[in-house]
This record gives structure tokens, sequence and C-alpha cells, in this order.
């Protein structure tokens, strides 16, 4: 059994039962990404819409597909068609152009909204004001091709598993508040390889998990 596979078998066997793995497979070629497809890896993660395009098209089409990385809205178009979940929405004009374009293709695609919670300037994400804002407007509710079905964060990248956990636990209280008002808000996804031990602790339904299932990246 290759690594790849070991790798999946053991997140699978590890994780609890209502979190989801996402094996982020950017920059991996194909022979990688089907190593973990034939361990019963179905859902994947891409941060360039170009290149999980071109996988999508050579893959079995079991697979969902996340788009993982910052969305610029003139992409759009290329993953509409296919698309599973959209992880990383950090604005309502974002939201109108996948609207747009989901209609195009007659489907409707789900969204994560981005929260900011890392200190770090790099980091994208709106805060959660403006979530709710985008939740309560009238505006939104006209979108009839997207569904906001829960939030997505980062923490910031740091040793410090103390800052690391409240910014977690931050996430999963404008969750909570959330869900109490938009009861379809079923996913918060947060955690990454290095901490998603952390995450989970503190209420993630969803890990994106990379360099641990295929290896650094080159």
């Amino acid at each position: 059994m290759s690594e790849i596979s070991e790798n999946i078998k053991k997140y699978n066997t590890e994780l609890p039962e209502d979190v989801t793995l996402v094996a982020v497979s950017k920059t991996k070629p194909i022979e990688d990404l089907m190593e973990a497809y034939k361990a019963g890896q179905r859902v994947f993660g891409e941060n360039k819409i170009q290149e999980m395009e071109s996988k999508w098209e050579q893959m079995p089409k079991d697979i969902e597909w996340h788009m993982i990385g910052h969305v610029q809205r003139n992409k759009v178009k290329y993953m509409a068609p296919f698309v599973s979940l959209i992880h990383a929405v950090d604005s309502l004009k974002l939201l109108k152009e996948i609207n747009k374009q989901a209609k195009k293709n007659d489907r409707t695609i789900a969204c994560l909204l981005q929260i900011k919670i890392a200190e770090e300037d790099s980091k994208f994400g709106m805060e959660s004001s403006m979530a709710s804002e985008i939740l309560a407007s009238e505006e939104f509710k006209k979108l009839e091709n997207v569904s906001v079905v829960g939030l997505m964060g980062m923490a910031t990248f740091t040793d410090d598993e103390s800052q690391v956990a409240s910014e977690f636990k931050r996430l999963k209280t404008f969750f909570d508040n959330f869900r109490s008002e938009y009861p379809a808000l079923k996913i918060l996804s947060m955690g990454m390889s290095g901490d998603y031990k952390l995450a989970i602790e503190n209420g993630s339904t969803m890990v994106r998990i990379g360099s641990s299932i295929f290896g650094e990246r080159n």
C-alpha cells in the first residue's frame, strides 16, 4: 500500500465520524490523487481554478471538488459547472457572481463565508458583522443559485497553541450564533495539517489536510 493510501486510512480511522476530510491536492499530480481516490477519498480541495478544472476533466465523476483558495470573480465561470463547495467567500459581490454562473449551469452552488480570525494581514476573510449583514440583506435573499451552508476560517500561523485555540473558539461562537438564526448553516471548516486536532476539539466539522497526506508541496 502506498504512503498516500496509508495516510488516508489513518485519517479516516482517527477523525470523528461527523468530521469531513478534505484532501488538499493542489500542485499534486493526478497519480497522487488517484492513490487517495483508490483508498476511498472522495473530497479534494484545490486553490487554483484552472488546475482543479483540469483534474476534474480527467478524474472520476463521483469526486466532490472544493475550492479552498481565494477566488477571483472573473474565474468563477470555469468551476461553476462542477464545483461542490466554495470555502473562501469573502464578499457579497463574489456571492452574486457565483449565483450568476451557477444559474447559467442550472445548478445551486454551496458556499462557506470566510471569517477573518487570524491576526495576520495576509489572511483573507470578512468580519463576522459583515457576514451577518450579508445573510440578513435583501440582496442575498434574492440569490436563488447559491446556498450558504457554513463558515470557514484560518488561524494565525504560529506555534502558540493557546492563540490558535482561542481563534478557533471565536469562530465556533460566531457559528453557533449564526446557526440559531440560520439553521441551514451546517459546516464549520477550520483546521489544517498542523492544527486540525485543536480545530476538532473546538467544533470543526471539516478539516483541510494536504502535506500530511501527499507530502510537502514541490
